[in-house]
Protein backbone atom coordinates (compact mmCIF):
# COMPACT_ATOMS: atom_id res chain seq x y z
CA UNK A 1 0.00 0.00 0.00
CA UNK A 2 2.79 2.38 0.93
CA UNK A 3 4.70 1.58 -2.23
CA UNK A 4 1.60 2.33 -4.34
CA UNK A 5 1.16 5.70 -2.61
CA UNK A 6 4.82 6.53 -3.04
CA UNK A 7 4.60 5.65 -6.74
CA UNK A 8 1.57 7.92 -7.17
CA UNK A 9 3.41 10.71 -5.36
CA UNK A 10 6.46 10.23 -7.57
CA UNK A 11 4.32 10.29 -10.71
CA UNK A 12 2.42 13.41 -9.64
CA UNK A 13 5.45 15.33 -8.34
CA UNK A 14 6.69 16.62 -11.73
CA UNK A 15 3.25 18.00 -12.60
CA UNK A 16 2.94 19.69 -9.18
CA UNK A 17 6.45 21.17 -9.41
CA UNK A 18 5.79 22.42 -12.95
CA UNK A 19 2.48 24.02 -11.95
CA UNK A 20 3.97 25.72 -8.89
CA UNK A 21 6.92 26.97 -10.91
CA UNK A 22 4.67 28.36 -13.64
CA UNK A 23 2.70 30.30 -11.03
CA UNK A 24 5.48 31.23 -8.62
CA UNK A 25 8.12 32.37 -11.11
CA UNK A 26 6.09 35.20 -12.74
CA UNK A 27 4.92 36.42 -9.32
CA UNK A 28 8.39 36.41 -7.78
CA UNK A 29 9.97 37.97 -10.87
CA UNK A 30 7.34 40.73 -10.98
CA UNK A 31 7.98 41.46 -7.29
CA UNK A 32 11.70 41.67 -8.06
CA UNK A 33 11.11 44.03 -10.99
CA UNK A 34 8.93 46.26 -8.82
CA UNK A 35 11.99 46.96 -6.66
CA UNK A 36 14.10 48.05 -9.64
CA UNK A 37 14.28 51.24 -11.70
CA UNK A 38 14.95 51.04 -15.44
CA UNK A 39 16.77 53.80 -17.30
CA UNK A 40 16.31 54.71 -20.97
CA UNK A 41 19.54 52.86 -21.79
CA UNK A 42 18.24 49.61 -20.32
CA UNK A 43 20.33 49.63 -17.16
CA UNK A 44 18.71 48.91 -13.82
CA UNK A 45 19.30 49.94 -10.24
CA UNK A 46 17.76 48.77 -7.01
CA UNK A 47 15.38 51.33 -5.50
CA UNK A 48 13.60 49.18 -2.93
CA UNK A 49 10.21 50.68 -2.11
CA UNK A 50 10.91 53.71 -4.33
CA UNK A 51 8.40 52.66 -6.98
CA UNK A 52 5.70 52.20 -4.34
CA UNK A 53 6.51 55.60 -2.80
CA UNK A 54 6.21 57.15 -6.24
CA UNK A 55 2.92 55.35 -6.77
CA UNK A 56 1.37 56.85 -3.63
CA UNK A 57 2.28 60.33 -4.90
CA UNK A 58 1.11 59.66 -8.48
CA UNK A 59 -2.22 61.31 -9.36
CA UNK A 60 -2.63 58.99 -12.37
CA UNK A 61 -2.43 55.99 -10.05
CA UNK A 62 -5.25 57.26 -7.83
CA UNK A 63 -7.31 58.20 -10.88
CA UNK A 64 -6.72 54.68 -12.21
CA UNK A 65 -7.90 53.13 -8.95
CA UNK A 66 -11.01 55.33 -8.96
CA UNK A 67 -11.87 54.50 -12.58
CA UNK A 68 -11.18 50.80 -11.98
CA UNK A 69 -13.63 50.61 -9.08
CA UNK A 70 -16.19 52.83 -10.80
CA UNK A 71 -16.21 50.53 -13.82
CA UNK A 72 -16.16 47.47 -11.56
CA UNK A 73 -19.18 48.41 -9.42
CA UNK A 74 -21.22 49.73 -12.34
CA UNK A 75 -20.56 46.70 -14.57
CA UNK A 76 -21.07 44.18 -11.75
CA UNK A 77 -24.41 45.70 -10.71
CA UNK A 78 -25.70 45.80 -14.29
CA UNK A 79 -24.57 42.25 -15.03
CA UNK A 80 -26.18 40.85 -11.89
CA UNK A 81 -29.49 42.58 -12.67
CA UNK A 82 -29.64 41.72 -16.37
CA UNK A 83 -28.11 38.27 -15.86
CA UNK A 84 -30.72 37.38 -13.24
CA UNK A 85 -33.53 38.72 -15.44
CA UNK A 86 -32.30 36.69 -18.42
CA UNK A 87 -31.98 33.57 -16.25
CA UNK A 88 -35.57 33.97 -15.04
CA UNK A 89 -36.74 34.40 -18.63
CA UNK A 90 -34.93 31.27 -19.81
CA UNK A 91 -36.12 29.33 -16.76
CA UNK A 92 -39.79 30.16 -17.33
CA UNK A 93 -39.78 30.01 -21.13
CA UNK A 94 -38.89 26.33 -21.25
CA UNK A 95 -40.46 25.89 -24.67
CA UNK A 96 -38.03 28.24 -26.39
CA UNK A 97 -36.20 26.50 -29.26
CA UNK A 98 -32.58 25.56 -28.64
CA UNK A 99 -31.44 28.02 -31.33
CA UNK A 100 -33.10 30.94 -29.53
CA UNK A 101 -31.56 29.91 -26.19
CA UNK A 102 -28.14 29.68 -27.85
CA UNK A 103 -28.66 33.13 -29.35
CA UNK A 104 -29.32 34.59 -25.90
CA UNK A 105 -26.05 33.28 -24.48
CA UNK A 106 -23.87 33.78 -27.57
CA UNK A 107 -22.30 37.21 -26.73
CA UNK A 108 -19.92 35.95 -24.03
CA UNK A 109 -18.53 33.36 -26.47
CA UNK A 110 -17.47 36.15 -28.82
CA UNK A 111 -13.74 37.11 -28.68
CA UNK A 112 -13.22 40.53 -27.02
CA UNK A 113 -11.40 41.80 -30.12
CA UNK A 114 -14.43 41.06 -32.30
CA UNK A 115 -16.84 42.55 -29.75
CA UNK A 116 -14.72 45.68 -29.39
CA UNK A 117 -14.41 46.27 -33.12
CA UNK A 118 -18.14 45.65 -33.61
CA UNK A 119 -19.11 48.19 -30.96
CA UNK A 120 -16.60 50.72 -32.31
CA UNK A 121 -18.56 50.67 -35.56
CA UNK A 122 -21.98 50.74 -33.86
CA UNK A 123 -21.03 53.64 -31.56
CA UNK A 124 -19.19 55.73 -34.14
CA UNK A 125 -20.43 59.32 -33.51
CA UNK A 126 -20.76 60.09 -37.24
CA UNK A 127 -21.72 56.86 -38.99
CA UNK A 128 -22.72 54.48 -36.20
CA UNK A 129 -26.10 52.81 -35.90
CA UNK A 130 -26.54 53.91 -32.26
CA UNK A 131 -26.70 57.63 -33.07
CA UNK A 132 -28.85 56.91 -36.12
CA UNK A 133 -31.42 55.23 -33.88
CA UNK A 134 -31.29 58.10 -31.37
CA UNK A 135 -31.82 60.78 -34.02
CA UNK A 136 -34.63 58.71 -35.59
CA UNK A 137 -36.39 58.80 -32.22
CA UNK A 138 -35.90 62.56 -31.96
CA UNK A 139 -33.17 62.25 -29.30
CA UNK A 140 -29.82 64.06 -29.41
CA UNK A 141 -26.82 62.00 -30.59
CA UNK A 142 -24.11 60.98 -28.12
CA UNK A 143 -20.33 60.87 -28.39
CA UNK A 144 -20.29 57.53 -26.54
CA UNK A 145 -16.64 56.39 -26.30
CA UNK A 146 -15.37 59.85 -27.32
CA UNK A 147 -16.99 61.55 -24.31
CA UNK A 148 -15.04 61.74 -21.01
CA UNK A 149 -18.36 61.71 -19.12
CA UNK A 150 -19.91 58.76 -20.97
CA UNK A 151 -16.93 56.56 -21.80
CA UNK A 152 -16.98 54.50 -18.57
CA UNK A 153 -20.79 53.93 -18.61
CA UNK A 154 -20.49 52.99 -22.30
CA UNK A 155 -17.73 50.47 -21.54
CA UNK A 156 -19.86 49.09 -18.71
CA UNK A 157 -22.78 48.77 -21.13
CA UNK A 158 -20.67 46.87 -23.68
CA UNK A 159 -19.27 44.53 -21.03
CA UNK A 160 -22.77 44.00 -19.62
CA UNK A 161 -24.04 43.07 -23.09
CA UNK A 162 -21.24 40.53 -23.46
CA UNK A 163 -21.14 38.97 -19.99
CA UNK A 164 -24.71 39.11 -18.67
CA UNK A 165 -25.44 35.78 -20.46
CA UNK A 166 -22.54 34.21 -18.54
CA UNK A 167 -24.07 35.37 -15.26
CA UNK A 168 -27.44 34.11 -16.53
CA UNK A 169 -26.05 30.60 -17.00
CA UNK A 170 -24.75 30.55 -13.41
CA UNK A 171 -28.06 31.87 -12.04
CA UNK A 172 -30.02 29.44 -14.23
CA UNK A 173 -28.16 26.56 -12.60
CA UNK A 174 -29.14 27.94 -9.20
CA UNK A 175 -32.78 28.30 -10.23
CA UNK A 176 -32.94 24.69 -11.40
CA UNK A 177 -31.69 23.50 -8.00
CA UNK A 178 -34.38 25.32 -5.98
CA UNK A 179 -36.98 23.04 -4.32
CA UNK A 180 -40.39 23.23 -6.07
CA UNK A 181 -42.22 22.40 -2.81
CA UNK A 182 -41.44 25.86 -1.41
CA UNK A 183 -43.14 27.55 -4.36
CA UNK A 184 -46.12 25.22 -4.18
CA UNK A 185 -46.61 26.13 -0.51
CA UNK A 186 -46.29 29.85 -1.33
CA UNK A 187 -48.90 29.58 -4.09
CA UNK A 188 -51.29 27.82 -1.72
CA UNK A 189 -50.81 30.69 0.76
CA UNK A 190 -51.71 33.16 -1.99
CA UNK A 191 -48.30 34.79 -2.44
CA UNK A 192 -48.00 36.84 -5.63
CA UNK A 193 -45.23 36.30 -8.17
CA UNK A 194 -43.37 39.42 -6.98
CA UNK A 195 -43.52 38.30 -3.35
CA UNK A 196 -42.34 34.82 -4.29
CA UNK A 197 -39.34 36.38 -6.02
CA UNK A 198 -38.38 38.67 -3.11
CA UNK A 199 -39.20 36.27 -0.26
CA UNK A 200 -38.14 32.92 -1.77
CA UNK A 201 -36.20 33.09 -5.03
CA UNK A 202 -33.80 35.91 -4.23
CA UNK A 203 -32.80 34.71 -0.71
CA UNK A 204 -32.25 31.15 -1.96
CA UNK A 205 -30.24 32.45 -4.92
CA UNK A 206 -27.88 34.58 -2.82
CA UNK A 207 -25.07 31.96 -2.68
CA UNK A 208 -25.30 31.56 -6.47
CA UNK A 209 -25.27 35.33 -7.01
CA UNK A 210 -22.22 35.74 -4.77
CA UNK A 211 -20.46 33.00 -6.74
CA UNK A 212 -21.22 34.92 -9.94
CA UNK A 213 -19.88 38.07 -8.27
CA UNK A 214 -16.61 36.31 -7.42
CA UNK A 215 -16.14 35.00 -10.95
CA UNK A 216 -16.92 38.33 -12.60
CA UNK A 217 -14.95 40.40 -10.07
CA UNK A 218 -11.66 38.79 -11.06
CA UNK A 219 -12.22 39.78 -14.70
CA UNK A 220 -13.70 43.22 -14.06
CA UNK A 221 -10.93 44.43 -11.75
CA UNK A 222 -8.29 43.53 -14.34
CA UNK A 223 -10.45 44.71 -17.25
CA UNK A 224 -8.10 45.28 -20.19
CA UNK A 225 -8.85 43.90 -23.66
CA UNK A 226 -12.08 45.72 -24.48
CA UNK A 227 -10.79 49.04 -23.10
CA UNK A 228 -7.53 48.83 -25.02
CA UNK A 229 -9.31 47.96 -28.27
CA UNK A 230 -11.89 50.75 -28.02
CA UNK A 231 -10.30 53.68 -26.14
CA UNK A 232 -6.75 52.76 -24.97
CA UNK A 233 -7.52 54.70 -21.80
CA UNK A 234 -8.91 57.82 -23.47
CA UNK A 235 -10.33 60.28 -24.06
CA UNK A 236 -8.14 62.43 -21.81
CA UNK A 237 -7.39 59.40 -19.58
CA UNK A 238 -11.10 59.14 -18.70
CA UNK A 239 -11.00 55.33 -19.06
CA UNK A 240 -7.40 54.82 -17.87
CA UNK A 241 -7.92 51.94 -15.46
CA UNK A 242 -5.06 50.68 -13.31
CA UNK A 243 -4.45 47.78 -15.69
CA UNK A 244 -4.29 50.03 -18.77
CA UNK A 245 -2.04 52.49 -16.90
CA UNK A 246 0.36 49.70 -15.94
CA UNK A 247 0.47 48.38 -19.51
CA UNK A 248 1.15 51.79 -21.02
CA UNK A 249 3.75 52.61 -18.38
CA UNK A 250 5.63 49.39 -19.06
CA UNK A 251 5.31 48.94 -22.83
CA UNK A 252 4.95 52.51 -24.11
CA UNK A 253 7.24 54.36 -21.69
CA UNK A 254 9.42 51.32 -20.80
CA UNK A 255 9.29 52.00 -17.06
CA UNK A 256 9.14 48.30 -16.27
CA UNK A 257 9.91 48.67 -12.57
CA UNK A 258 7.11 51.14 -11.93
CA UNK A 259 4.72 49.15 -14.15
CA UNK A 260 5.52 46.01 -12.13
CA UNK A 261 4.71 47.88 -8.90
CA UNK A 262 1.37 48.91 -10.39
CA UNK A 263 0.59 45.31 -11.38
CA UNK A 264 1.56 44.00 -7.94
CA UNK A 265 -0.81 46.53 -6.39
CA UNK A 266 -3.59 45.54 -8.79
CA UNK A 267 -3.04 41.86 -7.94
CA UNK A 268 -3.33 42.64 -4.23
CA UNK A 269 -6.60 44.52 -4.88
CA UNK A 270 -8.01 41.59 -6.88
CA UNK A 271 -6.94 39.12 -4.19
CA UNK A 272 -8.44 41.27 -1.43
CA UNK A 273 -11.80 41.69 -3.16
CA UNK A 274 -11.92 37.95 -3.96
CA UNK A 275 -11.22 37.02 -0.33
CA UNK A 276 -13.95 39.38 0.91
CA UNK A 277 -16.48 37.96 -1.55
CA UNK A 278 -15.50 34.39 -0.65
CA UNK A 279 -16.14 35.13 3.00
CA UNK A 280 -19.48 36.63 2.03
CA UNK A 281 -20.31 33.51 0.01
CA UNK A 282 -19.59 31.24 2.98
CA UNK A 283 -21.61 33.49 5.29
CA UNK A 284 -24.58 33.49 2.92
CA UNK A 285 -24.34 29.73 2.39
CA UNK A 286 -24.58 29.10 6.12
Amino acid sequence: MKSAKSQLTALGAPAVIFTVAMIAFPVVYTLYLSLEAFSSTGTTRFVGAGNYTRMVQDANFWDGVTITFYLYFLSLALQLVFGTALALLLFRAKRLPGFVRSLFISPFMMPPVVAGMMWLVILDPSLGAANYILTSLGLPPSEWLASPQWVVPTLAMIDTWQWSPYVALIVLGGLQSLPPSVYEAAEIDGASGWKRFWRITLPLLLPTLVTAMVLRSVDLLRFFDLIYITTQGGPANASLTLNIYGFRTGFEFFQLGYASALMVTLSIIVLGVTLVLNRLRHAVAW
